[in-house]
């Protein structure tokens, strides 16, 4: 499409119209006006199922000019899969509307969606680090054990009405049976075989909508991963150390295994289930976790 001499850049819009409160039904037109304003031809796709946001990116992503996702962090999750997996180069843009949103905090993307929208197509563009999940990509964090079934098993309804509440109320009823795994780590950094209760490899500022609990000097475009593994406490005393460390009462317990690592693989006799950027990642017995340094442009806020 030209108007006049100039050809306007085209966009594809994608959106989950279930995400968070359903809140981007009130702000619809005014996201799409800023895009077109900005010079974008705008295609738009309200997503239907689950993978609908990954099929559509991974099939059509050359086709545009920039990419747009709206939704939680699944949402991003899936347009972030299908851009890698396809192959192109195009930047994304990101509009949060789920209840925790852990990427888009970490990139300072306001909660506000037509400020969202504004640094989605007029921000700059971020060359960040994207994780490999054996051959399957994820964002922000692989995850196993406690607390890690909250996202995927908490109802959307609850969600929505509680926010935050409900990923810590549906932590705490799982407190009552704590489930451990045998597992041998090994990276260029450390071996170490041990017995686990959780454990985190990311690439955030937050997890589950709580900061400070992924480790210090984080940085999203340097190569590595924060890796944090917690091992079985003995007693309620134990557990309340591993509590009070990652709400950083305290600074550190040899209950917790604290690094930075760019390849980690995790064997165990037992299958484990995962989960990646807060869904069901899978439960498998081996896995190997790369980071893909600067694999993904995503737009943000421009420097001041």
């Amino acid at each position: 499409m030209v108007r006049g001499d100039r050809k306007m850049k085209r966009l594809l819009f994608i959106f989950n119209p279930h995400a968070g409160k359903a809140q981007i039904k009130n702000k619809l037109l005014q996201i799409v006006d800023i895009m077109v304003k900005n010079g974008y031809e705008v295609v738009i796709y309200p997503t239907q199922a689950r993978e609908d946001a990954f099929r559509m990116v991974k099939e059509r992503a050359e086709e545009f000019d920039l990419i747009v996702c709206s939704g939680g962090d699944g949402t991003l999750d899936e347009a972030v899969s299908g851009m890698v997996l396809s192959g192109a180069k195009v930047p994304l843009g990101y509009i949060p509307a789920g209840s925790t949103n852990d990427f888009a905090n970490s990139l300072n993307i306001p909660k506000d969606m037509a400020q969202a929208a504004e640094i989605a197509v007029s921000g700059q563009k971020f060359s960040c680090d994207v994780g490999l999940f054996n051959e399957e990509p994820f964002v922000y964090v692989a995850a196993f054990g406690i607390f890690t079934a909250v996202s995927y098993k908490t109802r959307q309804e609850w969600k929505n009405i509680l926010g935050h509440a409900a990923y810590i109320l549906e932590g705490v009823k799982s407190l009552t049976e704590i489930t451990s795994y045998h597992m041998h780590v090994e990276c260029e950094e450390a071996v170490i075989e041990d017995e686990f209760i959780y454990g985190m490899i990311t690439n955030s500022n937050s997890v589950g909508g709580f900061k400070n609990m992924t480790g210090k000097n984080v940085l999203l475009d340097d190569g590595k991963f924060e890796v944090t593994l917690i091992r079985k406490p003995k007693n309620i005393v134990e557990l309340n150390a591993i509590l009070a460390s990652l709400t950083n009462l305290i600074d550190d317990t040899e209950l917790i295994y604290s690094f930075k690592s760019d390849c980690i693989t995790f064997s165990t006799g037992e299958e484990v289930s995962w989960t990646l950027d807060g869904e069901y990642g899978g439960t498998i017995r081996e896995v190997t976790i790369r980071n893909m340094q600067r694999a993904l442009e995503i737009m943000v806020k421009p420097e001041e």
